[in-house]
């Protein structure tokens, strides 16, 4: 079964919104849907990934309907976008992702604790 890839991405993160607004710009052909679980993380909690989990991490749903995070999510999403379709394929055939995934949790990590110092996490 192939779906539109989803993109689960925190809509109360300045840094996280830029991000998405880049890449909607790029998705012309409305290849990838956008959701934002500041608003509505019931489609993660129906995958099993609470709303804390959700905020921490990048998630996906990819064209074939798996359920992919971090470094494998943002590959999932570079497939379907112009411009970045080369870097997807790129990550995937030199075996890239573990490494970027291990880069990304440290800066997930991070972004995570500055948003909850400054009092976000509380508010969710």
């Amino acid at each position: 079964m192939t779906t539109r890839t989803t993109m689960f991405y925190d809509g109360s993160c300045p840094l996280c919104r830029r991000e998405v607004a880049h890449y909607r710009r790029l998705d012309q052909a409305g290849r990838v849907r956008w959701q934002d679980i500041a608003e509505d993380a019931a489609e993660l909690t129906a995958h099993g990934i609470g709303r804390e989990q959700a905020m921490r991490r990048l998630h996906a749903l990819d064209a074939d309907g798996q359920l992919v995070s971090g470094a494998w999510a943002f590959a999932a999403i570079w497939r379907e976008l112009p411009g970045y379709r080369w870097l997807a394929r790129l990550v995937r055939t030199l075996h890239l992702l573990p490494l970027i995934d291990f880069l990304y949790r440290h800066f997930a990590r991070w972004r995570y604790a500055r948003r909850c110092r400054d009092g976000v996490c509380g508010r969710m």
